[in-house]
């Protein structure tokens, strides 16, 4: 038999409370406001961060993207600090430390975005004149704070590592098909475009573009050259309609999984007939959790009323 957990402090309840605001916790009234603030910051600093580099824009308003910087700093600064103290409360009902808490979220993904999106403002304080505009481009990496209210990015990495074999054959193909039409180009077109094919590397490069772009920016000058291109190009189709089926596939059963889940857990709430206050809260924060319509759930809900009614008939 486990101990009961022991009472928590003022202390404690705050960091939890907080924690659940950040997290999106659906009994939290605070929290949905909180989501809707933090998400507009973030397209508003991704606007400020394109319109900046125009530059007839950035010379009349430059002191408003400055301040707007200074005070969007603030807030995800005050993010960040409130994520570290109050994951202290994440594993405490599993007698998790406040450690293993926060180093669940410092060495995140989510936890990574959001410290190297604000980062930059920093170093430029402690080396003034140095030019940090590279690093100042990391401010972009705040869109990803986005993927923290839509299960859509998640659906997607779930989807990809589910059919990870599929992927990793149509990487080797590419690759083999690389070391090969690079070394068939170079042998073919080498001697007569010395300056454009010196190299198998070079020949590579080549590859690379043609795959991506559907054309290598060089024209072929022989006829085996163009034989050679034409089949490159339609290799880079066939690539391309495998890597597109392979993820369209996964994510729709990555969807049909995740509407499976929430269905099981409906089935286990209905079990008894009743649903308490705390139960329909756990339904609310999956069916968050999983980014789930009304509509969706009320006819997940509605097809699992209508079969537990007919299995008593």
């Amino acid at each position: 038999m486990t101990e009961a957990a022991p009472p928590k402090s003022a202390y404690q309840h705050a960091q939890l409370r907080v924690f659940k605001i950040l997290e999106g916790d659906v009994t939290e009234p605070a929290s949905r406001f909180c989501e809707i603030f933090i998400a507009l910051l973030v397209v508003l600093n991704v606007v400020a961060i394109i319109l900046e580099s125009v530059p007839d824009i950035h010379e009349e308003w430059g002191h408003f993207f400055h301040y707007f910087d200074l005070f969007s700093v603030g807030v995800f600064s005050l993010e960040y600090v409130l994520r570290v103290w109050s994951y202290a409360q994440k594993f405490a009902d599993e007698g998790g430390t406040a450690w293993e808490g926060r180093k669940s979220y410092i060495f995140s993904f989510f936890g990574m975005v959001d410290f190297f999106s604000t980062v930059p403002f920093y170093l430029q304080l402690l080396l003034p004149g140095t030019d940090l505009r590279v690093l100042r481009m990391f401010r972009l990496l705040r869109i990803f704070k986005l993927s923290r209210y839509n299960s859509a990015m998640d659906d997607m990495f779930e989807a990809i590592k589910s059919e990870r074999d599929s992927f990793s054959s149509a990487l080797f193909l590419l690759l083999i098909s690389g070391l090969l039409f690079s070394s068939l180009i170079y042998i073919i077109e080498g001697h007569d475009q010395p300056e454009v094919f010196p190299s198998i590397p070079a020949a590579m490069h080549w590859f690379v573009i043609t795959i991506i772009s559907g054309w290598g920016n060089v024209d072929p000058v022989t006829f085996p050259g163009v034989i050679l291109v034409i089949i490159t190009q339609i290799l880079a189709i066939a690539l391309a309609a495998i890597l597109t089926g392979v993820v369209s596939t996964a994510y729709t059963t990555q969807v049909s999984r995740r509407e499976a889940l929430y269905e099981m857990e409906i089935r286990e709430v209905l079990a008894d007939g009743v649903v308490t206050a705390e139960e329909e809260a756990h339904l609310r924060a999956v069916q968050a959790k999983y980014g789930m319509s009304d509509e969706q759930v009320e006819s997940i809900a509605a097809q699992v009323r209508a079969e537990k009614e007919k299995s008593t008939d």
